[in-house]
Parts: C-alpha cells; sequence; structure tokens
C-alpha cells in the first residue's frame, strides 16, 4: 500500500534526494567512503557546502552583502543566538504560536522584550494585523508559518527596524525578497534536509553592534569567518539540503513551487469547507499552505478515532493534529505531490458519505 506522508517535521523529501543520499551514505563520489565517516575538511566536502550555498543564494536571490551558513542546534538554539547576537537594548516580537512565544521567551534574557501583538487568546487561529513596530527596536522577529495552528504570513512585510524571520517551515515554498529581512533562519526538517542542520542567512551590516561578550560558538562572525566549518558540521544532512536544492531548482524553482502549493492547499481547503463533518481551525485569510489544520465539527466529534484508524487504513500517515489543537493536520510541504492530497481529500469524503 502506499504511504502518504503529512508529518509536520521531520517530513516528506522528494525520493530522488533520499535515494542520492542512500547512495552518498554507501560510497560518497566513488571515493570508497562513506559520507557518514569522511571528514568535514576533506577536499571532496568543501564543494558540497559551497554548491549548497550558491543554490540557496540562486534560488531565493539573495544578495552578496549577506552571509549563508549551516549550523547544528535546529531553530530552538536560534532563539538564544539571534538576540546574543543583535539584541542590545530592546527587542519586537510577534506572538502567532508556540515558537514565536518560545522565542519570545528566550530574548527576554538579553534585554527588553515587547509583543507587538498576539492572536493567543483565539488559540492563534489568526494572524494578528495593524500592530505597531517600535521604531526603537534593535529588530522586529516573526515567525511566518506556524506549524501548530495552521497560519501563514505569506508577504514580506515592510519594518522600520531589521527584520528577523523563523522561516523553519515555509522556506523555500514560494518566491520572497531577501532584502526586506536582516536574518532569515529555520530548521532543515520541513522543506530542505533531514532533522540537524540549521540554516542562517544573515545581512551583515547587523553584526558587531552589541556590547557583550558572544561565546565564541554562539557567534554568528564565528561561523560566517569560517564558511560553516569552525566545528565540525552536520555533514550528511546538508548533503542532502544539497540533493534537495538541486530538485528544487530542477523543478523550476521557487515560483513553480507555490504553483503547487497553491494549487495543493486550495484541493484540502475545498474539501474541507464544503464538508458536512469537518471544518478548518485557521481564519481563511490566515490560512497556511503548509500546514492544513481541521477538525470535526461538534456533533461528530466522537468519530475521531474513527477516521483517524480508516485514513491510517488508506495509507495516510502523520496526520493527527498538535495535541493543543486536537483534529487532525495535514502537512503539505514542496515534496508531498498532489496525488497524496487528492487522496486524503477521498479520504473525507468517503468517511462522510459512511456516517454523515
Amino acid at each position: 500500500m502506499k504511504k502518504h506522508n503529512f508529518n509536520a517535521g521531520p517530513s516528506i523529501l522528494p525520493q530522488e534526494v533520499i535515494e542520492n543520499t542512500a547512495k552518498a551514505v554507501l560510497d560518497f563520489q566513488g571515493e570508497g567512503l562513506s559520507i557518514l565517516e569522511i571528514s568535514h575538511r576533506a577536499k571532496y566536502f568543501q564543494p558540497v557546502v559551497d554548491e549548497a550555498e550558491a543554490l540557496m543564494r540562486e534560488l531565493l536571490g539573495i544578495p552578496e552583502n549577506y552571509s549563508v551558513i549551516f549550523l547544528g542546534g535546529g531553530a530552538s538554539l536560534q532563539f538564544c543566538m539571534l538576540p546574543f547576537n543583535l539584541l542590545e537594548k530592546k527587542a519586537a516580537y510577534l506572538n502567532t504560536g508556540v515558537w514565536a512565544k518560545k522565542a519570545m521567551k528566550e530574548a527576554k534574557g538579553f534585554g527588553e522584550v515587547v509583543e507587538v501583538a498576539s492572536s493567543a487568546d483565539a488559540n492563534y487561529t489568526f494572524i494578528p494585523k495593524d500592530f505597531e513596530i517600535p521604531a526603537d527596536a534593535d529588530y522586529f522577529h516573526i515567525t511566518t508559518n506556524n506549524t501548530i495552528y495552521g497560519t501563514e504570513i505569506r508577504k514580506d512585510i515592510d519594518s522600520p527596524v531589521p527584520l528577523v524571520a523563523d522561516m523553519s517551515s515555509d522556506i523555500f515554498s514560494r518566491p520572497l525578497d531577501v532584502t526586506k529581512y536582516a536574518v532569515i533562519y529555520g530548521g532543515a526538517q520541513k522543506n530542505l534536509a533531514p532533522a540537524g542542520v540549521t540554516f542562517v542567512i544573515i545581512r551583515n551590516d547587523v553584526l558587531g553592534k552589541v556590547s557583550r561578550y558572544i561565546p565564541t560558538m554562539l557567534n554568528y562572525q564565528t561561523h560566517i569567518d569560517n564558511g560553516s566549518m569552525f566545528n565540525t558540521p552536520p555533514v550528511l544532512p546538508i548533503y542532502t539540503a544539497l540533493q534537495t536544492l538541486k530538485w528544487l531548482k530542477a523543478q523550476g524553482g521557487l515560483a513553480e513551487m507555490e504553483k503547487r502549493n497553491i494549487a495543493k492547499a486550495e484541493l484540502l481547503y475545498n474539501a474541507i469547507d464544503n464538508s458536512k463533518m469537518f471544518v478548518g481551525t485557521a481564519n481563511k485569510e490566515d490560512r497556511s499552505l503548509m500546514n492544513i489544520c481541521f477538525v470535526l465539527k461538534e456533533e461528530y466529534k466522537d468519530l475521531e478515532a474513527d477516521f483517524m484508524k480508516f485514513a491510517t487504513e488508506r495509507g495516510m500517515v502523520g496526520i493527527k493534529g498538535h495535541r493543543s489543537v486536537g483534529g487532525f493536520r495535514a502537512s503539505t510541504y514542496n515534496a508531498l505531490p498532489i496525488e497524496s492530497v487528492q487522496a486524503l481529500v477521498d479520504c473525507i469524503n468517503e468517511f462522510e458519505k459512511l456516517h454523515a
């Protein structure tokens, strides 16, 4: 039976990316060694990092005055590393979910943190609007896609202060204007690679402005100066990231990804909106293209376990909603084919015929 992988992360990767990585695990570029056992200092690994950076720059249109680095620790380490490097007195945060709240919590250890707006009172079902960004903030932080709640900021906003974005779960899903941002960071385990590598895109002129001592490993400049090779980088995930970037380019780039992602999301959202039994949880104007969250209507709540079993038997994987929201979540990242979304839609329709 074919499996349809809707996991929120670590999540689906293109099949050819998995196959190319598997080949490198057995024999990296004919060297007679696995990529798992080569030195990151070896002459044949440096081109992997260089090409991955070059493709990121090409696909995202990253200007020369920005650095691209590959780190460990996940986006959660960036919640601390970012204010360590950028927060001198005050930072502003938009609170749109669990990850935004966690980022804000870490920043409070380095200076004043202003919450410009929050949708917490509505269980994060929408993206706040018409908020005011303090002009004296060192930076303004947003989380562009909220995996748990299924909301997304899909436009590059204008900010009077350096704009920082956690794009862990929607990077490479659409074209974006990198020049609107001072820092873009994210864990790779959604649209780029397996867990273990974190990307940071940073405009060079925002560094060197804090008065505190920054520990060597937590200093962005350390990793920029050493080309992501100050210490042993996550070799395998970087290699997989390179394969994904090659795949993205071959598929037609980010404009094509956005086109496909819109089509997938519209297919599933239309099924939910026209359903007698299911309803979406996020405000329609803020719905995510990456994480589609829905629940059973009140009168059918007792059928939740039945639908999970029904869908699982038909090959659906990873559709259980986060415990703080309940219901169901279908993560429709770049590598998920529209055929898988159609299979889930068919599940919804079949289940409804049996129970509605």
